[in-house]
């Protein structure tokens, strides 16, 4: 992890809508710092957040998230070269098939 600048102060606070910003530690949120990042992030802060904590941590975490929306799962899966199966969430939404009408 390269900690060369202040990723809080980098990052917009909207992000974190339900949250006091100025709680937030980036070592101890980074769980939360980089699933708001990749879900409702632009292509610079997404490059920032991976350049901080590094690729191994951020692919570590977002393969354990239980939900990632279908858009930002299929990025993550070309943008770091892993594949689907991987992650944690798809495998509980291939366990849990929806019913259709």
């Amino acid at each position: 992890m390269k900690k060369r600048f202040n990723i809080l102060a980098e990052i917009k606070p909207a992000y974190f809508w339900d949250l006091d910003v100025k709680k937030l530690d980036a070592e101890r949120s980074k769980r939360l710092i980089i699933e708001r990042v990749f879900t409702l992030g632009k292509a610079n802060e997404i490059l920032m957040v991976t350049d901080y904590y590094g690729e191994d941590v951020v692919v570590n975490v977002l393969k354990n998230l239980n939900y990632i929306n279908p858009k930002t799962l299929n990025f993550v899966s070309k943008f770091f070269n892993v594949p689907l199966q991987s992650f944690k969430c798809y495998i509980r939404k291939q366990l849990n098939p929806q019913h259709w009408d």
